[in-house]
Protein backbone atom coordinates (compact mmCIF):
# COMPACT_ATOMS: atom_id res chain seq x y z
CA UNK A 1 0.00 0.00 0.00
CA UNK A 2 1.08 3.64 -0.91
CA UNK A 3 -0.43 6.78 0.52
CA UNK A 4 0.98 9.61 -1.49
CA UNK A 5 0.59 13.17 0.02
CA UNK A 6 3.24 14.76 -2.48
CA UNK A 7 0.33 13.47 -4.94
CA UNK A 8 -2.51 13.05 -3.35
CA UNK A 9 -3.09 9.21 -4.10
CA UNK A 10 -3.77 6.04 -1.98
CA UNK A 11 -2.87 2.58 -4.34
CA UNK A 12 -4.46 -0.01 -2.69
CA UNK A 13 -2.78 -3.40 -3.19
CA UNK A 14 -4.55 -6.50 -4.27
CA UNK A 15 -3.18 -9.91 -5.38
CA UNK A 16 -1.59 -11.65 -8.06
CA UNK A 17 -2.12 -7.99 -10.23
CA UNK A 18 1.20 -6.97 -10.60
CA UNK A 19 0.55 -4.83 -6.95
CA UNK A 20 4.68 -5.32 -6.19
CA UNK A 21 6.09 -3.66 -9.13
CA UNK A 22 3.42 -0.72 -9.25
CA UNK A 23 4.48 -0.16 -5.71
CA UNK A 24 8.00 -0.32 -5.96
CA UNK A 25 7.74 1.63 -9.05
CA UNK A 26 5.43 4.42 -7.31
CA UNK A 27 7.87 4.67 -4.28
CA UNK A 28 10.32 5.92 -6.76
CA UNK A 29 7.96 9.66 -6.50
CA UNK A 30 7.10 9.43 -2.97
CA UNK A 31 8.10 12.01 -0.40
CA UNK A 32 9.52 11.61 2.91
CA UNK A 33 5.80 11.92 4.85
CA UNK A 34 4.60 9.46 2.25
CA UNK A 35 3.09 6.20 3.47
CA UNK A 36 5.34 3.31 1.54
CA UNK A 37 4.51 -0.62 3.16
CA UNK A 38 7.39 -3.03 3.03
CA UNK A 39 8.04 -5.64 0.09
CA UNK A 40 8.23 -9.46 0.61
CA UNK A 41 10.94 -10.07 -0.55
CA UNK A 42 12.46 -6.63 -0.72
CA UNK A 43 12.98 -4.92 -3.52
CA UNK A 44 15.98 -3.14 -4.52
CA UNK A 45 15.58 0.60 -4.35
CA UNK A 46 12.06 0.58 -2.59
CA UNK A 47 12.09 2.20 0.75
CA UNK A 48 9.48 1.54 3.45
CA UNK A 49 8.42 4.47 5.40
CA UNK A 50 5.62 5.96 7.94
CA UNK A 51 3.87 2.74 7.65
CA UNK A 52 4.48 2.15 11.66
CA UNK A 53 2.63 2.95 14.73
CA UNK A 54 -0.49 2.55 17.47
CA UNK A 55 -3.72 1.66 15.77
CA UNK A 56 -6.84 0.04 16.76
CA UNK A 57 -7.45 -3.39 15.99
CA UNK A 58 -10.96 -3.51 16.34
CA UNK A 59 -11.47 -2.88 12.01
CA UNK A 60 -9.28 -5.56 11.65
CA UNK A 61 -11.50 -8.05 14.05
CA UNK A 62 -14.57 -6.73 12.17
CA UNK A 63 -13.12 -7.77 8.85
CA UNK A 64 -12.35 -11.19 10.03
CA UNK A 65 -15.44 -11.61 11.58
CA UNK A 66 -17.16 -10.44 8.29
CA UNK A 67 -14.82 -12.97 5.88
CA UNK A 68 -14.01 -15.43 8.03
CA UNK A 69 -15.65 -18.20 6.03
CA UNK A 70 -13.94 -16.24 2.81
CA UNK A 71 -12.18 -19.39 0.94
CA UNK A 72 -9.51 -16.48 0.86
CA UNK A 73 -9.18 -16.30 4.70
CA UNK A 74 -7.41 -12.75 4.78
CA UNK A 75 -6.77 -11.74 8.31
CA UNK A 76 -6.59 -14.01 10.70
CA UNK A 77 -6.14 -13.68 14.73
CA UNK A 78 -2.48 -14.53 14.30
CA UNK A 79 -2.09 -11.96 11.55
CA UNK A 80 -3.71 -9.00 14.13
CA UNK A 81 -1.69 -9.78 16.68
CA UNK A 82 1.77 -10.47 14.80
CA UNK A 83 0.80 -6.59 13.59
CA UNK A 84 -0.21 -4.87 17.21
CA UNK A 85 2.87 -6.45 18.48
CA UNK A 86 5.16 -5.23 15.49
CA UNK A 87 3.11 -2.01 15.61
CA UNK A 88 1.97 -2.50 11.43
CA UNK A 89 0.04 -0.17 11.44
CA UNK A 90 -0.06 -0.49 7.68
CA UNK A 91 0.80 -3.38 5.73
CA UNK A 92 0.91 -4.27 2.18
CA UNK A 93 -3.09 -5.88 1.26
CA UNK A 94 -4.26 -4.34 3.87
CA UNK A 95 -8.46 -4.04 3.11
CA UNK A 96 -9.40 -0.43 2.31
CA UNK A 97 -12.17 -0.48 4.87
CA UNK A 98 -9.40 -0.66 7.50
CA UNK A 99 -6.98 1.85 6.14
CA UNK A 100 -9.59 3.98 6.19
CA UNK A 101 -10.27 4.10 10.06
CA UNK A 102 -6.40 4.74 10.28
CA UNK A 103 -6.06 7.65 8.21
CA UNK A 104 -8.05 11.25 8.24
CA UNK A 105 -10.97 11.32 7.30
CA UNK A 106 -10.34 14.35 4.71
CA UNK A 107 -7.38 12.31 3.60
CA UNK A 108 -9.02 9.34 2.34
CA UNK A 109 -11.85 11.23 0.91
CA UNK A 110 -9.32 14.15 -0.93
CA UNK A 111 -7.19 11.48 -2.63
CA UNK A 112 -7.60 9.53 -6.06
CA UNK A 113 -7.90 5.74 -4.64
CA UNK A 114 -6.94 3.03 -6.67
CA UNK A 115 -6.51 -0.93 -7.56
CA UNK A 116 -6.41 -2.98 -9.92
CA UNK A 117 -8.46 -6.65 -10.83
CA UNK A 118 -7.61 -9.45 -13.26
CA UNK A 119 -9.43 -12.32 -14.40
CA UNK A 120 -10.64 -15.16 -12.00
CA UNK A 121 -8.98 -18.10 -13.71
CA UNK A 122 -5.86 -16.39 -14.39
CA UNK A 123 -5.54 -14.98 -11.21
CA UNK A 124 -5.77 -18.51 -10.01
CA UNK A 125 -2.97 -20.38 -11.97
CA UNK A 126 -0.68 -17.10 -10.92
CA UNK A 127 -1.85 -17.40 -7.02
CA UNK A 128 -0.82 -21.21 -7.64
CA UNK A 129 2.56 -21.29 -9.27
CA UNK A 130 3.65 -18.30 -6.25
CA UNK A 131 2.54 -21.07 -3.52
CA UNK A 132 4.18 -23.71 -5.54
CA UNK A 133 7.06 -21.81 -5.47
CA UNK A 134 6.64 -21.97 -1.47
CA UNK A 135 5.44 -25.41 -0.86
CA UNK A 136 7.95 -27.21 -3.32
CA UNK A 137 7.44 -29.03 -6.77
CA UNK A 138 5.22 -32.00 -5.59
CA UNK A 139 2.73 -29.23 -4.94
CA UNK A 140 0.24 -29.90 -7.45
CA UNK A 141 -3.05 -27.70 -8.39
CA UNK A 142 -5.03 -30.62 -7.02
CA UNK A 143 -3.97 -29.88 -3.50
CA UNK A 144 -3.85 -26.25 -4.18
CA UNK A 145 -7.79 -26.01 -4.41
CA UNK A 146 -8.70 -28.30 -2.34
CA UNK A 147 -6.66 -26.43 0.51
CA UNK A 148 -9.37 -23.27 -0.77
CA UNK A 149 -6.98 -20.46 -0.51
CA UNK A 150 -7.71 -18.65 -3.40
CA UNK A 151 -6.48 -14.71 -3.91
CA UNK A 152 -10.05 -12.97 -3.45
CA UNK A 153 -9.72 -9.58 -3.81
CA UNK A 154 -13.41 -7.96 -3.40
CA UNK A 155 -13.10 -8.01 0.21
CA UNK A 156 -9.59 -5.57 -0.53
CA UNK A 157 -11.39 -2.63 -2.50
CA UNK A 158 -14.85 -2.96 -1.59
CA UNK A 159 -16.95 -2.07 1.96
CA UNK A 160 -19.08 -4.40 4.00
CA UNK A 161 -22.09 -3.67 1.48
CA UNK A 162 -20.37 -4.73 -1.62
CA UNK A 163 -19.94 -1.12 -2.44
CA UNK A 164 -16.26 -0.42 -4.25
CA UNK A 165 -14.30 2.30 -2.36
CA UNK A 166 -11.39 2.56 -5.05
CA UNK A 167 -12.36 5.86 -7.46
CA UNK A 168 -10.82 3.37 -10.00
CA UNK A 169 -10.32 -0.47 -10.49
CA UNK A 170 -7.60 -0.99 -13.87
CA UNK A 171 -8.04 -4.25 -15.44
CA UNK A 172 -4.91 -6.37 -15.09
CA UNK A 173 -5.41 -7.25 -19.27
CA UNK A 174 -5.01 -3.27 -19.80
CA UNK A 175 -2.81 -2.67 -17.28
CA UNK A 176 -0.44 -0.42 -19.29
CA UNK A 177 -2.94 1.77 -20.57
CA UNK A 178 -5.05 2.17 -17.19
CA UNK A 179 -2.51 2.52 -15.19
CA UNK A 180 -0.90 4.85 -17.93
CA UNK A 181 -4.30 6.96 -17.62
CA UNK A 182 -3.87 7.31 -13.78
CA UNK A 183 -0.44 8.47 -14.18
CA UNK A 184 -1.06 10.92 -15.66
CA UNK A 185 -3.76 12.19 -14.03
CA UNK A 186 -1.78 12.27 -10.70
CA UNK A 187 1.32 13.56 -12.83
CA UNK A 188 3.62 10.72 -12.28
CA UNK A 189 5.73 9.75 -15.22
CA UNK A 190 4.47 6.41 -16.36
CA UNK A 191 8.59 5.74 -18.72
CA UNK A 192 9.86 2.39 -16.79
CA UNK A 193 7.21 1.02 -15.51
CA UNK A 194 7.05 -1.90 -18.16
CA UNK A 195 10.60 -2.79 -17.28
CA UNK A 196 9.83 -2.74 -13.26
CA UNK A 197 7.06 -4.96 -13.97
CA UNK A 198 9.66 -7.27 -16.26
CA UNK A 199 11.80 -7.77 -13.27
CA UNK A 200 9.22 -8.61 -10.85
CA UNK A 201 7.47 -11.06 -12.66
CA UNK A 202 8.22 -14.87 -11.69
CA UNK A 203 5.68 -16.85 -13.23
CA UNK A 204 6.76 -19.72 -15.67
CA UNK A 205 3.46 -20.80 -17.20
CA UNK A 206 2.38 -17.95 -19.66
CA UNK A 207 0.25 -20.09 -21.44
CA UNK A 208 -3.43 -18.97 -21.66
CA UNK A 209 -5.45 -20.31 -18.84
CA UNK A 210 -7.46 -21.73 -21.02
CA UNK A 211 -4.64 -24.22 -21.81
CA UNK A 212 -4.04 -24.68 -18.33
CA UNK A 213 -7.85 -25.65 -17.60
CA UNK A 214 -7.52 -28.08 -20.65
CA UNK A 215 -7.88 -32.21 -19.20
CA UNK A 216 -7.34 -33.02 -15.66
CA UNK A 217 -7.68 -29.02 -14.87
CA UNK A 218 -10.86 -28.21 -16.48
CA UNK A 219 -13.65 -30.09 -13.53
CA UNK A 220 -12.15 -26.46 -11.71
CA UNK A 221 -13.54 -24.01 -14.22
CA UNK A 222 -16.78 -23.91 -12.79
CA UNK A 223 -15.63 -24.03 -8.80
CA UNK A 224 -13.34 -21.44 -9.71
CA UNK A 225 -16.70 -19.12 -11.42
CA UNK A 226 -18.52 -19.54 -7.95
CA UNK A 227 -15.89 -18.67 -5.88
CA UNK A 228 -15.35 -15.58 -7.86
CA UNK A 229 -19.02 -14.72 -8.31
CA UNK A 230 -18.73 -11.57 -7.00
CA UNK A 231 -15.75 -10.26 -9.05
CA UNK A 232 -17.38 -11.64 -11.99
CA UNK A 233 -20.56 -9.99 -11.47
CA UNK A 234 -18.77 -6.80 -10.40
CA UNK A 235 -16.32 -6.30 -13.64
CA UNK A 236 -18.00 -8.65 -16.51
CA UNK A 237 -15.07 -11.26 -16.25
CA UNK A 238 -15.99 -14.32 -18.37
CA UNK A 239 -13.94 -17.85 -18.54
CA UNK A 240 -13.91 -17.38 -22.57
CA UNK A 241 -11.96 -14.01 -22.05
CA UNK A 242 -8.76 -14.13 -24.80
CA UNK A 243 -7.21 -10.87 -23.77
Amino acid sequence: MIISHRHRFIFIKTRKTAGTSIEAYLSRFCGGEDVVTPLNPPVEGHEPRNHLGLFNPLPELKFMLKYHDDRARPVSLHDISERLITRNRFYGHIPAVIAKSRIPRETWDGYYKFCVERNPWDKTISHYFWVKRRKGEDYDFHRYMSEGKLPLNYPIYTDYEGRTLADFVARYENLSSDLGQVFDRLGVPSEGFLSVREKASQRQDRRHYSEFFSGEHRRYVDVIADAFETEIQMHGYSYEDRA
